[in-house]
């Protein structure tokens, strides 16, 4: 299924800059071992449901032959992946039971540690661009390659808060939307509460905010306006890895499918960002997103608009 099964609209292009990578994964639920990971194989799988979909990485040259085959099947335009000598990175962790925590058991940076992103001439007009977790100096690279792209949006962790903020920072200044979770809002602030936690943010560049919070779901700050999504209710999950990735790439694949980056948009991009990560949990790698198709999408945004749909009590 490639992005034009989600619907008939023209979509504008996406670019996505992060991690390609193989993981080895254990939950409650099994094991796997050196199956496709990485920040922008989740993000550009999701996004693709919804728009045409660019991604820069790097891999080795170990990389499975049939990872690319998949990514490039749905539509996933590789022409900013670099192949060079070397190991690919690789991650591997477990999750406890109840999934909330995780332990890091190994992680193998290989090529991905002198990962320079290169955009090919063409790309540097996308008018929507993603940055995933990544180096924040990386992330500026990307941003001087590309064009005042019409809306940008970046993710970001606790290593690079503490280690670059100054770099950080500067990405903020440029960027329209920033996507952390809790613990990042916070450490970012300085503000234990999170609206304050993001007016902070916000007053450093991003109109929009982004605060994950796992399986309580999402908050978007855009200005005065705060909105509030559940995570989708799911009676078994797999695998959490890439879920947020996945989410992030829903999110800006939905936007660059309308076009519209009104607060109402953000809105609605912020449900299908959502319904993707639900997806992405119900299997391990991006093995849940290959069965996936646009009926099944719209089936659980409309699910999804029942569940937190209400008539206004009298009082």
């Amino acid at each position: 299924m490639t992005q034009a099964n989600a619907g008939t609209q023209p979509s504008n292009p996406l670019l996505v800059v992060g991690s390609v990578a193989l993981d080895t994964v254990e939950t409650s639920q099994g094991k796997r071992d050196e199956i496709l990971g990485g920040a922008a194989s989740f993000s550009c799988y999701a996004a693709s449901f919804f728009a045409p979909t660019r991604l820069v990485g790097v891999v080795g040259t170990d990389f499975p032959v049939a990872h690319e085959d998949l990514l490039r099947a749905h539509g996933i335009d590789l022409g900013g992946l670099e192949r060079v000598p070397g190991r690919t990175f690789r991650w591997a962790g477990r999750y406890a039971a109840d999934f909330n925590t995780r332990t890091t058991l190994d992680t193998q940076l290989n090529v991905f540690e002198a990962f320079k992103p290169k955009l090919p001439a063409a790309w540097s007009e996308t008018p929507f661009v993603f940055l995933a977790n990544i180096d924040p100096v990386l992330q500026l690279e990307v941003l001087t390659q590309v064009k005042r792209p019409r809306f940008s949006a970046c993710d970001t962790m606790n290593f690079w808060i503490s280690g670059k903020r100054a770099e950080l920072l500067r990405v903020l200044e440029r960027v329209d939307m920033i996507l952390l979770n809790d613990e990042e809002a916070r450490q970012l602030s300085g503000h234990s509460s999170l609206p304050a936690a993001a007016k902070a943010i916000s007053a450093l560049g991003p109109k929009a905010v982004v605060i994950k919070r796992g399986d309580a779901g999402a908050l978007l700050f855009q200005g005065d306006d705060v909105f509030a999504a559940p995570a989708f209710p799911l009676d078994n999950v797999v695998d959490p890895t890439g879920a947020g990735d996945s989410f992030a790439g829903g999110f800006m694949g939905h936007l660059a499918r309308t076009g519209d980056t009104s607060p109402a948009s953000v809105r609605s991009a912020l449900v299908a960002g959502t319904v993707l990560a639900s997806f992405c949990v119900e299997d391990f790698s991006l093995d849940r997103f290959r069965t996936l198709d646009a009926a099944a999408i719209r089936a659980r945004i409309a699910a999804f608009a029942s569940l937190v749909g209400f008539e206004a009590p009298r009082i």
